[in-house]
């Protein structure tokens, strides 16, 4: 378990990452087990590099994540969209 995911959501402090294809910067709503064993965050991602788009809900891998940094600069209500108890996994650590 990654304690500073959990210090994250739990102070409501925006964090920034490594992750294919470059860094992001999110808002940690959730973190937890999925399926097989995986670490996973749910995040939104506020800026950043994305296969995808730069900005929305996403479900990262933990193990794919490197250099996690977290910020002084926090969030104070969550994100359109947000639902506790995620179902995309079987044991949440921590969670907004």
């Amino acid at each position: 378990m990654n304690s500073d995911l959990c210090a994250a959501i739990h102070h409501r402090c925006r964090i920034q990452f490594g992750y294919e294809p470059g860094m992001r910067i999110v808002e940690p709503y959730a973190y937890g087990v999925g399926d097989g064993d995986h670490e996973l965050l749910r995040a939104y991602q506020i800026s950043g590099d994305s296969f995808s788009r730069e900005e929305g809900w996403k479900l990262f891998h933990v193990d794919k994540m490197s250099d996690i940094t977290l910020f002084d600069e926090t969030f104070d209500e969550p994100r359109l969209g947000y639902m506790r108890n995620d179902p995309s996994m079987s044991m949440i650590y921590c969670e907004w």
